[in-house]
């Protein structure tokens, strides 16, 4: 099977422009009004729940439909649901008001869903902490929050328990599945008790409280690269506008293969990117609920395992970042287990080798997907799917429906035309309020409803949108820019690398010099000389990299999957 064969004749059989027309006229499930947010007139889905409350409400009506799946635990909607009206209950019991920070800090567990909708649906702030910080950073996240109430795993609680006494605001901490004493939290199950058991609890609803859709919902740090990370501040609309993002991308996807738009049917996704990541909290998870699909956890990332998992509950959709999808397609375990059902994997967070898209559909017959967004965007701006991605597979596609791009100069106020490279700016009902008690960051990222993302970017002249680096990541060469994509991509091109990162090294009279690291794929060999002759013969000999290190296993990548460069660059010394 080639990328030809994947691009049917005639393809695409619809323009954006069309699908656009089609898909957002009156009365269609994806027409738009204006509403204005923070004073700024915004395109917005006219359809979209006007609340987390709301959509956790529309949810509920799924029933006995499997919403979880972790292990051997199986949750149903319908218990879903009732453990999530006992624990917003618990915590108005506990104090808690509208606007109350409420911080939630834990694995992929059952829980983690419960809670995230107990709390927002109660019109408190959710603060979903990463998981992989230390003691220090969780009590960094808990005290700028100001959170009153923490909900944790074990291991979470463990990590935080020594700064305890720093903590002045945290007034209650719920823990669950703890197997020894709770020294200092309250148990979670003596308020819902265990998974199994969510389904007895009583068939109550979320307690009534007033909502509006521009409310803050969420504080999602930034992945905190360099600095102490920012909290975005994240409201109701901001999430349930990424269900109606995803679906018109798919219906966009369907139209431009010239098909008629399938009737709605539940999927099964295998969901390995954490939950306090815009990604699989925001696009993942909002549209599962929508939908009544099936979401399966796991404990931590394993190859064979998630096999078995596709193999046994017919998974039809996973990913998470470049990383995962090679390892479904070069393990050698994969042979041994029927992965037939998958028919779309998808990732984001890093940039992907255009080989990957190809070998997604060679592969699995499947159809590859990506998009882009940021914590500041709760996730979906772009997406990218299909044959559009077959197509343009270095792309991370057009803008949604709702959404706007613009590329700008240094002076943040020229738009440069398709073609030159900027800096990328989106704006959108996705959009956050800003950053928490942090006005001098939000005034200088949040001008007039446009967030400035620090991607530097270029537009083609249908709207695609190309991401050519993070603005802080460019390497500059006596003057000259180099696009790290750009020679990242080059070394994606040898059959060898399935993983490459470039970073600026120390130069005494040029600035700095371009210096990657990559990976290879298993039984594969490549020397320094070979790939820097690789990379010379497709690009400007400026951009060869002068060093490249070899490693064996996954490049560094923060919870988010954005490869750690400053870790890379310590490396060249």
């Amino acid at each position: 099977m080639t990328k030809a064969m994947a691009i049917p004749e005639g393809w695409p059989a619809m323009g954006l422009d069309q699908v656009q027309a089609m898909l957002c006229a009156p009365g269609m499930p994806f027409e738009m009004d204006t509403a204005v947010i923070r004073g700024v007139p915004t395109r917005v889905w006219k359809n979209a729940h006007p609340s987390l409350a709301a959509l956790a409400r529309a949810g509920r009506a799924h029933g006995d439909a499997t919403f979880v799946i972790y292990e051997d635990e199986r949750v149903s909607y319908a218990a879903w649901f009732r453990a999530a009206a006992r624990l917003a209950a618990h915590l108005q019991a506990l104090g808690v008001e509208k606007g109350d920070r409420v911080a939630l800090a834990m694995r992929n567990l059952p829980e983690w869903p419960v809670a995230f909708f107990a709390i927002t649906g109660i019109g408190a702030i959710c603060v979903p902490l990463n998981a992989w910080w230390t003691g220090a950073e969780l009590e960094y996240g808990l005290s700028n929050s100001g959170a009153k109430v923490l909900i944790c795993d074990p291991e979470r609680l463990d990590r935080i328990s020594p700064h305890r006494a720093d903590l002045t605001s945290l007034e209650h901490v719920l823990v669950t599945r703890m197997d020894g004493p709770a020294t200092g939290a309250a148990r979670l199950e003596d308020v819902i008790g265990a998974s199994s058991a969510w389904a007895s609890l009583p068939d109550a609803d979320l307690p009534q409280v007033d909502i509006a859709p521009d409310d803050p919902a969420t504080i999602l740090y930034t992945s905190g690269t360099t600095g102490n990370p920012k909290g975005a501040l994240g409201t109701h609309r901001n999430f349930t506008t990424n269900i109606l993002s995803s679906g018109y991308a798919a219906a966009r996807s369907v139209l431009r293969r010239g098909e008629a738009l399938p009737a709605p049917a539940r999927k099964v996704m295998l969901t390995v990117i954490p939950l306090f990541h815009a990604t699989a909290c925001s696009a993942t998870m909002m549209g599962a609920i929508a939908g009544g699909h099936t979401l399966i956890f796991m404990y931590k990332w394993e190859p064979e395992k998630a096999f078995a998992i596709i193999e046994r509950e017919k998974v039809n959709a996973t990913g998470g970042v470049p990383t995962i999808a090679w390892q479904l397609i070069e393990h050698p375990a994969r042979k041994d287990y029927d992965l037939s059902s998958i028919e779309s994997i998808g990732y984001g967070g890093a940039p992907s080798a255009p080989e990957l898209v190809r070998k997604i559909f060679e592969e699995f017959g499947a159809l590859p997907g990506n998009g882009w967004g940021m914590t500041e965007t709760t996730a979906t701006v772009t997406t990218h799917s299909g044959e559009d991605y077959l197509n343009r597979p270095t792309s991370c596609g057009p803008a949604v429906a709702v959404a706007d791009l613009e590329i700008r100069a240094e002076d943040g106020v020229t738009v440069l035309p398709a073609g030159e490279i900027g800096e990328l700016w989106a704006r959108g009902p996705m959009i956050v309020a800003g950053y928490w008690q942090n006005p001098e960051a939000s005034a200088a990222t949040f001008v007039d409803g446009w967030v400035r993302t620090g991607d530097l970017a270029w537009l083609d002249a249908e709207g695609f949108c190309f991401i050519a680096d993070r603005a802080k990541d460019i390497v500059i060469r006596g003057g000259e820019n180099i696009y790290s994509s750009e020679v990242e991509n080059a070394l994606y091109e040898h059959p060898a690398v399935i993983d490459a990162a470039v970073v600026g090294i120390p130069h005494r009279t040029l600035g700095e010099e371009p210096a990657a690291v990559v990976q290879l794929a298993t039984g594969m060999q490549a020397s320094e000389s070979e790939l820097q002759d690789w990379v010379r013969a497709r690009l400007a000999a400026f951009k060869v990299p002068v060093r490249i290190l070899f490693q064996t296993d996954t490049l560094p990548r923060n919870a988010n999957g954005k490869i750690l460069k400053r870790e890379l660059r310590a490396r060249f010394g």
